[in-house]
């Protein structure tokens, strides 16, 4: 019993770890956010969402540290912390209205 109980837990948080959507790459241009995500997946949205990034300059848009496993990404230099589940969610920073 002791075995199963702990094969089982370990069979549960394998699938739960794989099935979070992480962060592994990040892009921006003038006009896009890019991530790159470790499923495949890519999400791309609309800069403007983004207030504090649109404003940065290109170096503190370029030095951008994944937080935790991936799950987020933080911009030091533009003062930004971004989620992947937000992105994926279509959440924006405050004071931004949707289109």
């Amino acid at each position: 019993t002791q075995h199963r109980d702990m094969l089982l837990e370990a069979w549960h948080e394998f699938f739960r770890s794989e099935r979070r959507p992480l962060a592994r790459r990040v892009e921006l241009n003038d006009h896009e956010l890019c991530v790159d995500l470790a499923d495949g997946r890519r999400i791309i949205v609309p800069l403007t969402w983004f207030p504090r990034l649109l404003a940065a300059n290109p170096s503190a848009r370029a030095n951008w540290q994944l937080l935790g496993d991936g799950d987020g990404i933080h911009w030091p230099d533009a003062d930004e912390d971004l989620s992947v589940a937000g992105l994926l969610a279509g959440s924006r920073s405050a004071g931004t209205r949707a289109a």
